[in-house]
């Protein structure tokens, strides 16, 4: 009798061990990039590595929590939090802490959370729920229906706090999934070409924004000016060479860098962890890619592979955008690099993300098996049996 034996017994545990290495080196890096500021600002060395702690403990509860609740639930709550993040973001506007000139944040009793975080979580379940009704019933997908001009509001709200980077993922994600999913090339272009509209005005409308995008590439026209922290940003990454100046010795972090635990944290960590360091990270994103194919090859239906591409396309589309502006590719936008970044709305709306997939995981598992009349209840109608299984709606 032969014994297969193989790294692991299920889809699920790639995804775990990956995320507990992600979040090590970031409760790691996030003391080292932060001491200092802590130090200085709030005369206690650890004040952001325990708030850190708390939000992880809490992210955990809120993923194991998601991992247990069936995926499809979420439709039947969609409405509830459809609600709560639109009524955060118009709160926000009006009694939102105001920090460097914008209002992202809104304190409920003693705690302070970010709107537009849970906004993108919003928009991959609206996506999700659209697109798979439309690839069920044979229709067509048109970005300009009924939810995705609902995301567009929210996209709009986000964008007054004003936080671009933020407002584009929340429409960006949507519309990359319905693009994984197939939109016909003549409703395609013509969004394409609203975008070349619409994001070049909301570039022009705020002055430093245009600055930014100025020196994007060539910060050192102005090094001491707007082209300070993308300067910096480079100089940190390229100081720590192949084996990185040592955990805790980054010097960057001495008021050179700013915001180095939060936007920027993965420039110190590039600084103390060297290249080596560099490539674990980006490492460990691929892997999570490939883990998320494959589970939506595998997924129970149509709304599982969507959801689990959505969720993909957040949580490595934010890293992507994170290392491309640290490394002075991209303009400086407040885009954080999960898992690694210190951020508490953005650390629970990664793990609440997590957990979903790992939910998607599970239940794709049982899918091999005679459905469940819970299965059969919350998915109605039914894929065709002669539908090919896989990934079939990517084209």
């Amino acid at each position: 009798m032969r014994i297969r034996k193989t790294l692991w017994s299920n889809e699920a545990e790639p995804v775990i061990v990956i995320m507990a290495v992600l979040l090590l080196l970031g409760t790691i890096n996030v003391f080292s990039s932060s001491f200092v500021k802590a130090a200085t600002e709030y005369n206690n060395p650890y004040y952001f590595l325990l708030r850190h702690v708390i939000w992880l403990l809490i992210g955990i509860s809120v993923c194991f929590v998601c991992s247990r609740i069936n995926y499809h639930r979420w439709r039947r709550w969609l409405p509830w939090f459809l609600l709560f993040v639109v009524a955060s973001l118009v709160a926000v506007l009006f009694f939102g802490n105001v920090v460097n000139g914008a209002r992202r944040w809104l304190s409920v009793g003693g705690f302070s959370f970010q709107p537009a975080e849970f906004a993108k979580l919003l928009g991959i379940f609206v996506a999700a729920n659209y697109l798979a009704v439309q690839v069920k019933a044979g229709r067509t997908i048109k970005v300009w229906s009924g939810p995705y001009i609902l995301m567009a509001v929210v996209a709009g709200l986000v964008e007054l706090e004003p936080d671009m980077g933020t407002a584009c993922i929340v429409f960006g994600v949507p519309f990359l999934m319905a693009f994984t999913v197939g939109i016909p090339w003549k409703y395609l272009k013509f969004l394409l070409l609203g975008a070349l509209v619409v994001i070049p005005t909301l570039i022009v409308s705020q002055p430093y924004r245009l600055e930014r995008v100025r020196v994007t590439y060539d910060p050192w026209s102005d090094a001491q000016g707007v082209g300070y922290q993308a300067v910096q940003s480079m100089s940190t990454i390229g100081s720590g060479g192949f084996w990185g100046m040592g955990l805790g010795t980054g010097v960057s972090k001495y008021e050179y860098l700013p915001e180095a635990h939060t936007d920027f944290a993965f420039a110190i960590f590039a600084q103390e962890h060297g290249y080596i360091g560099v490539f674990m990270v980006i490492l460990m994103f691929f892997l999570l890619t490939i883990c998320c194919y494959y589970i939506a090859s595998r997924a129970q239906d149509l709304y599982g592979q969507i959801l689990t591409i959505g969720i993909m396309l957040l949580v490595v589309g934010q890293a992507v955008g994170n290392l491309f502006m640290v490394s002075g590719a991209f303009p400086v936008v407040g885009v954080p690099l999960p898992f690694i970044s210190y951020g508490g709305s953005s650390l629970i709306v990664t793990m609440a993300s997590m957990g979903i997939l790992l939910n998607v995981c599970y239940h794709g598992r049982k899918s091999q098996s005679p459905q469940s009349s819970e299965s059969i209840q919350e998915e109605s109608p039914q894929e065709p049996p002669s539908q090919p299984a896989g990934l079939h709606l990517v084209k």
